[in-house]
């Protein structure tokens, strides 16, 4: 049964699926600084921006769930699937996801920052070359 709007479970899902993505960008970031890449330049500077941008939405989003009192919970996770908790104004809403849906989701958003990032750079790039 859903006790969540439509409105209040795509705000607390984007901004759970978000958070991960972020863990992913900052991972990687990490990775890059420790590993011995020829050129790291180029890879830092997607990677940083699509840091910037993401924590930038989800700075908004928080503020948007706590107007609302929506907050997001991890219950529990096995091989095959996570458990969250939604939560709003007293309402309650557990979701169970299939841990690869859970990475394709993922996925596409840190494609959606990377677009954006490059989409950027090459702005800023022609800005500074005409």
């Amino acid at each position: 049964m859903r006790y969540l709007s439509e409105e209040e479970f795509e705000l607390a899902s984007r901004f759970l699926f978000l958070s991960m993505a972020i863990l992913v960008v900052q991972k990687d970031i990490h990775t890059i600084q420790e590993t011995n890449f020829k050129i790291k330049e180029p890879y830092m500077e997607l990677l940083n921006k699509m840091e910037t941008e993401a924590l930038a939405e989800r700075r908004q989003l928080r503020k948007k769930m706590a107007d609302k009192q929506l907050q997001v919970l991890s219950l529990n996770k096995n091989d095959s699937f996570s458990s969250f908790l939604f939560l709003c104004r007293g309402r309650e809403e557990k979701r169970n996801y299939f841990n690869p849906a859970i990475r394709k989701k993922v996925e596409s958003i840190l494609r959606e920052f990377m677009q954006k990032a490059l989409l950027q750079s090459q702005h800023d790039y022609s800005s500074q070359h005409t």
